[in-house]
């Protein structure tokens, strides 16, 4: 276990840029990179394939629409209350030195008020456009992420990225109850599947940049434990994930469709994965170590598996 200063760091309180040199367009560009776009666009990929298996057909499509929504708000403040707390470090590293409280087109103030009415306003819609069991577990994810995650997690242990996916996992929790308004084993089979998919997903990129996380003292597993060990971990996850990923067949919740696609994801996965620590073990570094290979594949394979998932009800 190792920590670094939890609280953000009072100079960048000061670094507001001054409204005349904010323009309109980029502050609202600013205001839209709060809310981390790209990582909710996978969420939500996650989230409405949940909704056909859940329906075991085409699910009311306003009541998919309301939900992408109640999703996007409600990830957009978990992601935006992240920026706030993580200024300071976001400071101090490459991958993020652009983002907008770093660069003073947002203010700190600005984007807790941002985020506090996304997390108020995703909750009330949840609520009131899909049902209370959907807000609550959107609510839960979102404090989880940030009070868990962000403000505890991150920055005292390597396995962070472990427990703090938990938040990325519900998703699935929430696309299922917003069909049926309730929880049931497929979809904690498939919240397990995005537990163990996400630290071999990140942990590439990690390793990628691990001057970043070492220069701003957060200790992510590649810097604590080095290439060979985190490779070794991807594999374990690995297997544990395609495993996971194979039981929504053998009891009852798929036909022959699935359970085919993910079996050849599966191993297209874990050839990647065994690569990788090949060429850990092995003491490559740099270009060579490829990394970012099992990275990009590991979202093209949650992709994959997700579309299958809502293509297999019309198989049966």
């Amino acid at each position: 276990m190792t920590a670094v200063e939890s609280r953000p760091a009072g100079v960048l309180e000061t670094s507001d840029t001054s409204s005349g040199h904010r323009p309109f367009g980029a502050r609202v560009k600013a205001f839209v990179a709060l809310t981390k776009p790209r990582v909710i666009e996978l969420l939500l990929m996650t989230t409405v394939p949940v909704m056909f298996l859940a329906a075991e057909g085409v699910p009311d499509l306003w009541l998919v629409l309301a939900t992408c929504v109640g999703g996007y708000l409600s990830a957009g403040g978990a992601a935006a209350f992240n920026m706030y707390y993580d200024r300071d470090i976001d400071a101090l590293m490459d991958r993020t030195a652009q983002r907008p409280l770093v660069t003073g087109m947002v203010s700190p103030r600005e984007c807790l008020v941002f985020a506090s009415a996304l997390t108020v306003g995703s909750t009330a819609w949840f609520w009131v456009l899909v049902n209370p069991l959907s807000a609550m577990l959107s609510l839960g994810a979102l404090v989880f992420y940030v009070v868990v995650y962000t403000m505890w997690l991150k920055r005292r242990t390597s396995q962070n990225i472990v427990w703090g996916g938990i938040a990325g996992c519900m998703p699935v929790f929430i696309g299922w109850s917003a069909v049926t308004d309730s929880v049931s084993w497929a979809s904690l089979i498939l919240f397990l599947v995005i537990f163990f998919w996400t630290p071999p997903h990140y942990w590439p990129l990690s390793m990628k940049v691990k001057d970043d996380y070492e220069r701003a003292g957060v200790p992510m597993l590649p810097v604590i434990a080095g290439n060979k060990a985190v490779a070794r971990q991807i594999v374990l996850y690995s297997w544990a994930m395609v495993g996971v990923s194979l039981l929504l067949w053998p009891l009852g919740y798929t036909g022959w469709f699935y359970p085919v696609v993910a079996a050849v994801l599966g191993g297209m996965w874990l050839k990647e994965a065994h690569a990788l620590h090949a060429r850990a073990k092995a003491e490559v570094t740099g270009a060579k170590l490829r990394e970012m290979r099992l990275f990009h594949w590991s979202i093209t394979y949650v992709s994959l598996l997700f579309v299958a998932i809502a293509v297999d009800p019309f198989l049966r």
